[in-house]
């Protein structure tokens, strides 16, 4: 590969290939995400016996662990240099020790106390999440240098939470409609896990090679930074650089918001198989139909995100997603415990709560998109101001303030299970009906309302966000004047 200069229009418009090619990548994130989230909590709880507590302490323990490196490898790799770039090495590096870490997860040994379960719950949760950030901090932050293009921009962030959502529902897909499944013994079935997370484990591997590949003729027009390295060992300089990203006005308002949105959305996710299983007493087809639902308006809210930034500012989208996501999430439960829905297992109630589940992933699909497309913008302001590209940064910060958020709801979670006297270790049985009716509704009182209501602090902290697109428009015209803003070298 030439090592000369090649420039480009900051504002250029990418290929569809292109698009996919980034997007791909996002696979790997959106398997883990959703079986880490949706089945490590209920797995060490329910089906292997360690209380809610230690489970919540060993998750949020590997959060915090994993969130502490995400600055760190947000600096290195935006101060990173090689004929490859400065974000591909870390995305083909990561991509066998993150399978064998996530294999690791689910195939704990037999006989382990609950000592045991705590410590390799710990050590392979810190694991899996720290070679998760080796590729995925690099990975974000390469699609927010593709192009600096204010309705392009936004396409690409689109793509990506595209293939996440469908990659969550391909593995609701497997797990449910397979592994599983109801005749396999349903979701309390120990025997089904390490499967399970060796078929993910292989995904993970595959997709995140192909970015890499597929993405790689971008390398010689993606920018780097005017200014050198700062001159210190790379601890204090991710400090340095992630304190100096708090300087952006812009930043402080969007992370405080979005960390408040972090922690309840932590929590849900903990929770949610417990409320599937137990408060509404679904079956794994029905599960897997709820999965469909979201995702399906997950993509279909996706679709209208740009076309909505064509007539809000994406500040005011982001709120609309934040209170759509908190509406969606009081009624259904609400609904059940003051008797106005139909029956458990009736018909009408799976419609509703599909209906309920699709408006769900559209409206908040607005806020998802809003924010890390926003997140690119200050990145552009942040350059501006300070002379040094530093997606990298921006969105380790942001990832190290959510994954330490949502430490918090997995162990806020835990603790809430142990608090309502929520039986541990079930062996294989699923009956709703084995489990006290007062615990259920604790459970459905947490999952709901509670979460519902603090959802709606996040939208306050929004307020005065600046960064609209006349004054991005300013920032952008003012960096085409810099000579070597795009330039590879």
């Amino acid at each position: 590969m030439s090592e000369s200069p090649i420039y480009t229009p900051l504002d250029r418009e990418l290929t569809r290939g292109t698009r996919l090619a980034f997007g791909v990548g996002q696979i790997a994130e959106g398997l883990k995400n959703a079986s880490f989230n949706l089945f490590v909590l209920f797995y060490y709880n329910s089906v292997l016996g360690l209380s809610g507590s230690l489970c919540g302490l060993a998750i949020g323990i590997a959060l915090v662990f994993d969130g502490l490196s995400d600055p760190l490898m947000g600096s290195i790799s935006d101060n990173h240099r090689s004929r490859w770039g400065r974000r591909h090495p870390f995305m083909v590096i990561a991509a066998l020790p993150l399978a064998l870490a996530f294999f690791g997860l689910f195939a704990p040994p037999a006989g382990l106390g609950s000592t045991g379960l705590f410590l390799w719950l710990t050590g392979f949760a810190v694991v899996t999440r720290l070679m998760m950030t080796v590729y995925h901090v690099p990975h974000i932050a390469l699609g927010a240098e593709l192009t600096a293009n204010f309705a392009e921009r936004t396409r690409v962030v689109a793509t990506r939470q595209i293939f996440g959502y469908l990659a969550a529902f391909g593995m609701a897909a497997i797990a449910f409609g397979y592994f599983f499944a109801d005749e396999q013994g349903g979701r309390t079935n120990p025997e089904a896990y390490a499967p399970f997370a060796f078929c993910m484990s292989v995904a993970m591997v595959l997709t995140i090679l192909a970015s890499a590949w597929w993405t790689r003729d971008q390398i010689p027009y993606l920018p780097t930074s005017r200014a050198g390295a700062l001159k210190t060992n790379v601890l204090r300089r991710s400090i340095a650089e992630a304190k100096s990203a708090f300087v952006n006005e812009s930043f402080r308002k969007l992370f405080t918001g979005v960390l408040v949105l972090y922690i309840l959305v932590g929590t849900e996710t903990a929770l949610a198989l417990y409320v599937y299983e137990f408060f509404w007493s679904l079956g794994s087809r029905e599960i897997l139909f709820l999965s469909a639902a979201y995702t399906f308006g997950l993509v279909f809210g996706a679709m209208f995100t740009a076309r909505l930034h064509r007539i809000w500012e994406k500040s005011p989208t982001l709120i609309f997603g934040t209170v759509g996501w908190s509406v969606c999430q009081i009624f259904p439960i609400v609904g059940r415990l003051t008797d106005v829905l139909p029956e458990n297992g009736t018909t009408e109630l799976i419609a509703f709560l599909l209906i309920a589940r699709f408006l769900q992933g559209g409206l908040v699909q607005q806020g998802y998109a809003s924010f890390s497309s926003m997140m690119g913008d200050i990145a552009d302001e942040h350059e501006l101001a300070t002379g040094r590209r530093q997606e990298g940064i921006f969105f380790g910060v942001v990832s190290f303030s959510g994954k330490a958020a949502s430490g918090v709801g997995s162990l806020i979670a835990g603790v809430s299970l142990d608090v309502i006297s929520w039986p541990a270790g079930l062996g294989g049985a699923t009956e709703a009906i084995a489990i006290p009716a007062e615990t259920i509704r604790n459970l459905g009182i947490l999952y709901g309302p509670l979460l519902a209501v603090f959802a709606v602090v996040g939208p306050f902290a929004y307020r005065g966000y600046a960064l609209d697109r006349e004054r991005h428009s300013v920032v952008l015209e003012a960096l085409k004047s810099v000579p070597s803003h795009t330039s590879h070298t």
